[in-house]
């Protein structure tokens, strides 16, 4: 066991222990080609500002610290500048462990020798899990790490060729743990799996979570945690609680795809009294850039103050627009993607199925088109632009003409 005790708490006449959850860093993540370092650096700055104030007895780290196994090297050093501050300018320990994302081994590096500053990462997970002990006046908290725990590698730790899913290998680790609680402490449980109440599939809150299985169950068992005052829980994107409120996810810290545009981002400050009751207060975080959608034409859009904000758009233009992002990118300099919206015809023959049959029936290039027109808006091609369209055509090939 590793005793850490807290000299320079702050006073206080209540006796327990307050310490941060949070989750899903992903230091070193990519959207749509745009890094986002200095977003990711804005708001662990404000995480910073909470931990100095109010100087927690720990930081709780769920999982995923970084995107992925090797991590750009500003990605590093963004870690490196953090935990520095909080472990040795603010003396809070941190506890943190490996998620899908993380490289076990990377994580693992040098663990004994930072454990005597106060911080633990658990990377690759052993058969023996020891907890780190914390003190408060009400006596220890025993935290257990238990980094994501891949069904291949929990079977062989445990020589058991009946682990074959998520949910088994979490019922074997959580059930060796809870053999050997002591009954004297309080117990805190932080872990990287997809947990739902009953181990039924459920979906994603984010289609940036990647996904922990492919062709199989990855859902476990909530009441696997039942023995634990409090379970810090890393993986899914949206902050919830999963069948009581001692087994919650902190969420991610920044939105990391569309999906997540309407989640209130942040992290948990949980409070364990003396008999292990639990109150959890949700702290948001505010971006550097917002990301979220915009649906508007384009003339909408041009009449719209400039904003910095990530953007998706969806335009509403019944014609095609000419190089959409340039313009785009004139109001929104951040926008990340763009799409035009598409009514698609629901009764009946599609407008493709007749346009195909008119032309198959003319074999002309005016009539593809207006099969095409027919099945994106579904109405028909009126005069004008039939016009506008054979005017067209014969242009083209007139060049095509004049260059071969």
């Amino acid at each position: 066991m590793y005793n850490l005790i807290r000299t320079d708490s702050v006073e206080s006449e209540e006796t327990g222990m307050k310490f941060i959850h949070t989750a899903d860093w992903h230091l070193g993540k990519i959207v749509q080609g745009v890094y986002m370092t200095e977003d990711q650096r804005y708001v662990l700055e404000q995480l910073l500002k909470t931990i100095e104030q109010e100087r927690p007895d720990a930081v709780i780290i769920a999982g995923d610290i970084y995107d992925r196994a090797v991590p750009p090297a500003e990605a590093v050093e963004l870690l490196d500048e953090w935990l520095e501050r909080v472990v040795i300018d603010f003396a809070t320990p941190v506890l943190a462990i490996a998620g899908n994302h993380d490289s076990p081994d990377r994580l693992d590096f040098a663990t004994r020798i930072m454990e005597g500053q106060g911080l633990h990462l658990a990377g690759q997970l052993k058969r023996e899990i020891k907890p780190v002990v914390l003190h408060d006046d009400a006596g220890e908290v025993h935290v257990y790490l238990v980094p994501y725990a891949d069904p291949a590698w929990v079977r062989y730790l445990w020589d058991d060729e009946s682990i074959r899913t998520h949910d088994d290998a979490l019922r074997a680790v959580l059930s060796s743990i809870a053999e050997g609680l002591d009954p004297k402490a309080r117990h805190v449980l932080v872990g990287h799996a997809f947990v739902t109440p009953g181990g039924e599939p459920s979906e994603n809150t984010s289609d940036s979570e990647r996904p922990l299985s492919v062709g199989g169950a990855e859902q476990v068992h909530a009441e696997y945690f039942a023995p634990f005052h409090y379970t810090a829980l890393g993986h899914l994107h949206q902050a919830h609680h999963v069948l009581t409120e001692r087994i919650r996810y902190a969420g991610s810290p920044l939105k990391y795809s569309i999906s997540e545009e309407h989640h209130v981002k942040g992290y948990y400050m949980v409070e364990l009294d003396a008999n292990g009751a639990v109150k959890v207060e949700k702290r948001t975080l505010t971006p550097r850039r917002d990301l979220r959608r915009v649906t508007a034409s384009l003339e909408e859009i041009q009449s719209h103050p400039v904003n910095e904000d990530y953007v998706f758009v969806t335009l509403t233009d019944e014609h095609p627009v000419l190089f959409p992002m340039e313009k785009i990118r004139a109001v929104y300099p951040n926008a990340m993607h763009v799409e035009r919206q598409i009514r698609i015809p629901s009764d009946g023959e599609s407008g493709i199925q007749k346009g195909m049959s008119k032309v198959k029936r003319e074999s002309d290039p005016a009539a593809l088109f207006e099969g095409f027109y027919k099945e994106v808006l579904g109405r028909e091609l009126d005069d004008e632009l039939r016009s506008i369209f054979a005017v067209t055509y014969d242009e083209l090939l007139r060049e095509e003409g004049e260059r071969a």
